[in-house]
């Protein structure tokens, strides 16, 4: 179990790099979420992986609970991603919207002609 969310996690943080080095803002953005869902998992998966475990000692009193920390830090960094992402996206359009293009890197042959006009 621990070598899959391993891989996922390797997986979708390469996958996040590939998309942030993209010339367009709308790969951009799904990079940077997918970095962020690497990052959660990883996050989940540091409070150890377990099975049919309560997140809080049972009134019972079994010994065996995972850890609730790493579970609330994922929640907090759920929203905070979300938040992210929603101004990522408003300022991405604001941009497009403005110069007829997501594109990031423009040629200066580019911005002479629309200087230009």
């Amino acid at each position: 179990m621990e070598i899959l969310v391993a891989s996922a996690i390797g997986t979708m943080t390469a996958g996040g790099v590939y998309l942030l080095l993209r010339l367009r803002t709308f790969p951009v953005i799904l990079g940077l979420a997918l970095l962020s869902y690497a990052v959660n998992v990883f996050l989940f998966s540091s409070g150890r992986l377990a099975i049919d475990m309560s997140p809080i000692l049972s009134k019972y009193g079994e010994a065996s609970y995972t850890d609730p920390l790493p579970q609330a830090l994922v929640l907090t960094a759920i929203v905070i991603s979300f938040g992210m992402t929603a101004v990522l996206v408003m300022i991405s359009l604001g941009a497009f919207l403005e110069a007829d293009s997501d594109e990031i890197d423009i040629d200066e042959t580019e911005a002479e002609k629309d200087v230009a006009q």
